[in-house]
């Protein structure tokens, strides 16, 4: 009976190991990734988040969970980010003028008048240029891009005074993230650029420390801007595209149908995402006008995306800028 026991034991104990060590134990660790982005709870990004994070934890059975936070609840964006390459499981909803502060040539998806429409972007992620600088971004400085399919929309003027051609920003202190990019596009199209975070904006407003913001129009309602703000200026300088990035050992610490399902499903609810506030502006619009603000629409476009390019000539990226138009047949 003795022998008998011990036998039970030991081959007890092999077959719990044996099963520890099977994949699908492996299959049960559970992983939570905390979103972060600096937008609102009424945002559709933040909506949009959501869902992404109702799909990752549906697919792989409550395997990996997102946890969104709006608001910046987490930290600024460069806090964030420094946090991520440190092998923090946070994710930052960021842009490619704070991405290219590390590889430079990402900077040009948000240069003036880059991206036209969802399908340009959409060609992005298969452009060779673009595909090297994500590469060298995850291997050099520890920033997966899980997606970038997430459009805001066009990012236009809103000030006191109209807007209709570069000469009318002369002047006009605009805010804008700290980035080279969206410093040098900013002056290249006429106005001073001053760096601020996007919680200060308002009161920055209030208090005539900067004379407009440059924004989705999305963002103006969300954060109340039209009480602060007379003119919507429709530049479409930039067709805001967002990147969603983790840190790269986080993402490598991921069983890889875990990794599979968070592109994927970032892929998917970034599109349908953007597609909704696409569709939306027109209501947008009509919402801002009931409240007051004036709508530019007779805007020399021609004569703004000329001095766009200064921006990139600036930076040295009007090769890259080439490049990639050429790759996504632009």
């Amino acid at each position: 009976m003795r022998r008998l026991a011990h036998l039970s034991a030991v081959l007890g104990g092999a077959l719990a190991a044996l099963f520890a060590s099977s994949p699908a134990a492996d299959a049960q660790q559970t992983f939570t990734l905390r979103l972060n982005h600096v937008l609102g709870p009424n945002e559709p990004f933040h909506r949009g988040f959501q869902d992404w994070a109702k799909r990752v934890e549906q697919r792989t059975k409550g395997g990996l969970k997102i946890q969104v936070f709006h608001s910046a609840q987490l930290g600024v964006e460069e806090d964030i980010i420094e946090q991520m390459r440190q092998g923090a499981a946070i994710g930052q909803n960021t842009d490619a003028a704070r991405l290219g502060n590390y590889v430079k040539s990402l900077a040009v998806v948000n240069g003036p008048y880059f991206a036209t429409s969802l399908d340009d972007v959409e060609k992005l992620g298969k452009s060779p240029t673009i595909t090297k600088a994500t590469d060298e971004l995850a291997k050099q400085h520890g920033l997966k891009v899980v997606c970038f399919d997430w459009v805001q929309g066009y990012r236009h003027f809103f000030t006191n005074t109209p807007v209709k051609k570069p000469a009318d920003l002369a002047g006009l202190r605009i805010r804008t993230p700290p980035a080279p990019i969206w410093q040098e596009s900013i002056r290249a199209l006429g106005a001073a650029p001053t760096a601020m975070a996007f919680g200060d904006m308002y009161p920055a407003l209030q208090q005539r420390a900067i004379d407009g913001v440059e924004l989705v129009y999305n963002n103006i309602p969300s954060g109340r801007f039209y009480e602060v703000l007379k003119f919507a200026n429709e530049t479409k300088h930039i067709m805001l595209v967002n990147f969603q990035v983790v840190g790269s050992k986080f993402f490598d610490s991921l069983p890889t149908e875990y990794q599979t399902v968070l592109v994927e499903e970032c892929r998917k609810a970034g599109r349908e995402t953007s597609e909704k506030i696409l569709a939306s502006e027109t209501n947008v619009k009509n919402q801002l006008k009931s409240r007051g603000m004036t709508i530019v629409e007779d805007v020399d476009l021609a004569a703004f995306k000329q001095a766009g390019n200064g921006a990139y000539e600036k930076l040295g990226l009007m090769d890259v800028k080439k490049a990639i138009e050429a790759e996504i047949g632009r």
